[in-house]
């Protein structure tokens, strides 16, 4: 995730996504319902199309606004949480979100499987130090295109190449030889497939905003 761990507003960014996530877990701290716009309808579509119809028929959205604050689009029904974040779109369940934040505090991570679906690919992201946010010559950037992440130490039991230069069209581990390893997992046509599958998603929202 490009620039995940060392941009302030993204760490801000998911700090309430986390708290956001533990929040819907208990069912407490809920969001005051309101109208879904035009330009929330939109969003959510695009955020969607981060995982497979499955998954996005009850995963929640979340968006940060233009002041900082975190922003509940849509409430989560099964702890996957959608959103855009620097141009990558994922999908991501609470263990995962836990990881992240971890890794951007530089604090243990927790031992706990986690998922995050990102199949419309990502950016790009430096293969050997989490906390770069663009390519340099010998920093390894890799350019994934669709996958899902798989976050927890059993990953590291996976027998998956830990190479700096990943090759990104087969599974890898990325972030070897740190702390915040995970697994890379390449998965043929998600993009197309899950942009197709968010198609009756959107009509719905714009059926229900009017």
């Amino acid at each position: 995730m490009r620039g995940l761990i060392q941009s302030s507003g993204i760490a801000i960014c998911l700090l309430m996504i986390v708290s956001f996530a533990a929040a819907q877990e208990s069912g407490s701290a809920k969001a005051p319902a309101k109208k879904t716009s035009s330009s929330d309808a939109a969003y959510i579509a695009k955020a969607l199309t981060a995982a497979p119809s499955g998954v996005a028929k009850g995963a929640g959205v979340a968006r940060i606004d233009k002041d900082g604050n975190m922003q509940t689009v849509r409430e989560s029904k099964n702890g996957f949480t959608c959103m855009v974040m620097l141009g990558d779109i994922m999908c991501a369940d609470a263990n995962s979100l836990a990881f992240f934040d971890a890794a951007m505090k530089k604090k243990t991570p927790p031992d706990k499987l986690g998922l995050t679906y990102m199949l419309r690919g990502d950016q790009g992201a430096s293969n050997t130090d989490p906390s770069a946010s663009k390519k340099t010559a010998d920093n390894h950037w890799v350019v994934t295109g669709p996958h899902l992440m798989l976050v927890g130490a059993g990953v590291k039991d996976l027998g998956l190449p830990g190479s700096a230069d990943a090759d990104p069209t087969k599974p890898y581990l990325m972030w070897p030889n740190t702390p915040y390893v995970h697994a890379m997992i390449p998965v043929s046509g998600g993009a197309a497939h899950a942009k197709a599958a968010q198609a009756p998603s959107q009509t719905k929202d714009q059926k229900e905003m009017k």
